[in-house]
């Protein structure tokens, strides 16, 4: 087997085994991951056997600190469905040969891919892993839905779903760059007066993004007396809904605008993908859990899902 550092010469390449891998979502495509390029110094791998790209390791080197990948929630090694264990643990040692001995880094920290983005059983990783000796560093919770048997909301939030209704408030999937803009801006006030911080990314960044992805990267609000009061930013990847952004003015909130949004999506995807990820309620690597965050989405049926990162020494 073979490793070689990635170069934009193979960006053909590298798309094309993300849309083959198994375990690959739209995030590890060149277009969504080289938004950071002028942030982060890329260090991802390519791994080939017998002329053969047979895998990828999207990373970012921090120092002498290598991570899987810097500027996305998770990020561990991609491979096709047909990859047996063998060749998945030989891309393992041969990345972490060249990070120690090219790169002279000291640790790599791997995130792992959750099993609800895999469209076949992937987690040879996680074994490999164990066998040597990794270190669970972080651990976000999750929750997500099971769309076509899932559970039922709980009763206030099928009371909310009422309220919503009665108060006439509609969902809509927008393409507008002017809904992008007054969701925004219900997102950014509510995350500055709630939390003192800004969205991940800003509003010409996101838009940016959806530029490359339009039919992945996704704006569903809820319009009530002629405005958006709540909306959610979705990620539409092989079988899993993936909720980026979510908020709700003081109005949503009151009438339950979100219990109503959500209703309607888990309708309006339910045939088409398998999994609705509401993402983590947690901070501090896990540390902390935000419990009325999570009250939330047990509401609507969403349970548990990790999201795990692990030191390896180099």
């Amino acid at each position: 087997m073979q490793v070689e550092r990635y170069s934009e010469k193979w960006a053909d390449d590298w798309n094309r085994l993300v849309g083959e891998s198994c375990n690959g979502t739209f995030l590890f495509h060149r277009d969504y991951m080289d938004y950071h390029k002028n942030r982060l110094t890329d260090c991802s791998l390519m791994f080939s056997h017998k002329g053969k790209w047979v895998g990828l390791l999207p990373a970012s080197l921090h120092q002498d600190e290598i991570r899987s990948h810097g500027g996305l929630t998770y990020g561990g090694l991609l491979w096709r469905a047909e990859t047996h264990f063998e060749t998945v643990e030989f891309m393992y040692k041969e990345a972490v040969e060249y990070y120690s001995k090219e790169l002279k880094a000291v640790r790599l920290l791997y995130k792992t891919i959750p099993y609800i983005y895999s469209s076949y059983p992937a987690q040879d990783d996680l074994y490999i892993l164990f066998q040597n000796n990794a270190q669970l560093k972080a651990r976000g919770l999750s929750s997500a839905i099971l769309l076509a048997d899932s559970l039922p909301f709980s009763q206030l939030r099928k009371r909310h779903v009422r309220k919503a209704l009665d108060a006439g408030l509609q969902v809509d999937r927008t393409e507008s760059p002017e809904n992008w803009q007054s969701f925004w801006q219900i997102l950014t006030n509510v995350l500055q007066r709630c939390h003192s911080v800004q969205p991940v990314h800003s509003l010409d960044e996101i838009l940016y993004l959806k530029s490359y992805f339009p039919k992945k990267i996704v704006l569903q609000t809820v319009t009530g007396h002629g405005h958006i009061v709540a909306g959610c930013v979705l990620y539409l990847t092989k079988q899993t809904v993936h909720v980026q952004y979510i908020s709700a003015n003081e109005e949503g909130r009151a009438l339950g605008a979100l219990d109503l949004l959500f209703s309607q999506i888990v309708e309006q995807y339910r045939k088409e993908y398998v999994y609705l990820d509401f993402g983590i309620s947690t901070e501090q690597g896990g540390d902390v859990l935000n419990h009325g965050l999570l009250f939330q989405k047990e509401g609507f049926g969403g349970r548990s899902v990790c999201y795990d990162q692990y030191v390896i020494q180099l």
